[in-house]
């Protein structure tokens, strides 16, 4: 629902101005606009250029003014101030007790479209491993409808977050929330998935307090932390894929920007086949596949 009062070109651009002479980056700004005030992007840069048109926005640039103090404040990010977070071609809700969806995590589900062809009415079986907001599993319920997913995570709380945003954005789908450690909840399906996807805690345990503090401060370290050399999760999720995997089917994760061949190195160690891996949109090597035999 838009704010009741029109705003004109030259009242949004002058406050724009206003609010960067505090502090801060153009581009979060921006984001602000667009995703808290509901401006959107398109129009954002028509009205740059044209600075002309009355705008409605879904909040008062007064409202807006307060939540870009608060991020200047203590760098709350502001997904967290305005509850919500765009990702492929959806919204998530998020809140502290889950990491914000990232950009490049997208790419997971276009790998796994790269293995499996969602226009085939076939019935298989998908899991996320470390839900958290639910965003993987909603890109893989969309894409394939005919199958049963199963969304994981150790959090009550991020759980929580994901069951809202998957009944919200997937509300057909035949996804099925476990809480518990990775593969644990999915005993009675060991053996009989098709494909495993994971964007697990991959920091090393000594890098955590030289995070941006917006990433640092106030997103979950249960989701960022992977143990002294980062590589404590993604070493379980294969290690588990030996038995969770059918035969044939493909595990998909993603880790840090300096893991790759340390990823493949485990996934070798494993058994595994056709092991590869992708780059992200800045071209680093950040997501490893590998195949059961």
């Amino acid at each position: 629902m838009s704010f009741g009062k029109p705003f004109s070109a030259n009242e949004i651009l002058n406050w724009r101005k206003s609010q960067l002479s505090k502090g801060g980056r153009i581009v979060d700004l921006d984001w602000l606009l667009d995703i808290g005030g509901g401006l959107g992007w398109q129009e954002l840069q028509k009205l740059k250029v044209f600075q002309k048109n009355d705008y409605f926005l879904d909040l008062s640039l007064d409202e807006l003014s307060l939540l870009w103090a608060r991020h200047l404040k203590d760098q709350t990010p502001l997904q967290h101030l305005v509850g919500k977070c765009p990702w492929r071609d959806f919204e998530l809700k998020v809140n502290p007790s889950v990491l914000i969806p990232r950009q490049e995590t997208e790419l997971v589900i276009d790998l796994a479209l790269n293995k499996f062809n969602p226009s085939e009415k076939e019935i298989g079986i998908w899991a996320d491993l470390g839900t958290g907001s639910g965003a993987l599993s909603i890109g893989l319920a969309r894409l394939f409808p005919y199958w049963v997913g199963h969304a994981v995570d150790c959090s009550p709380e991020a759980l929580f977050v994901a069951e809202n945003n998957i009944e919200t954005l997937a509300p057909n789908s035949k996804v099925l929330l476990h809480l518990g450690h990775w593969w644990e909840p999915l005993q009675p399906w060991w053996g009989r998935i098709d494909l495993v996807v994971a964007n697990p805690p991959y920091i090393p345990k000594s890098n955590l307090q030289t995070l941006d503090p917006a990433v640092r401060d106030h997103e979950p370290h249960l989701a960022l932390c992977g143990g002294d050399d980062g590589m404590n999760c993604c070493r379980e999720i294969v290690k588990g894929a030996v038995n969770g995997l059918r035969s044939g089917g493909w595990l998909i994760f993603e880790h840090n920007f300096d893991q790759s061949e340390r990823a493949l190195s485990v996934l070798m160690h494993y058994g595994f086949k056709e092991i590869d891996f992708a780059k992200d949109l800045e071209g680093i090597k950040r997501f490893a596949l590998a195949r059961k035999p």
